[in-house]
């Protein structure tokens, strides 16, 4: 299977709402590496490395989030697998 890397900007109400927590651990159950974090201007950024399919059933798991959170778009931007992670963190801008 063809590994990818993709990298996300989700708008919407998605600070305050654990989208990070959850992401990184929607991204645990698909084996996916990277990292997720909120950006300043209320959007949440997030770089996704895996096999493609697990990486577009994650890009679509950001198109609902969490429970409490109300996506209003995910900007996708697909770039080439770098393999650089060994895990999924959450980080800070």
């Amino acid at each position: 299977m063809k590994k990818v890397r993709a990298h996300a900007v989700i708008d919407g109400r998605v600070q305050g709402v654990c989208f990070r927590m959850d992401t990184r651990l929607a991204a645990s159950e698909r084996n996916i590496k990277g990292w997720v974090r909120n950006m300043r201007d209320g959007r949440v950024e997030a770089v996704f490395e895996g096999k493609e399919n697990d990486v577009k059933s994650m890009l679509k798991w950001c198109e609902a989030g969490p429970p409490l959170a109300r996506v209003n778009k995910v900007a996708v931007e697909w770039e080439s697998h770098t393999g650089q992670f060994d895990s999924f963190q959450i980080t800070f801008a």
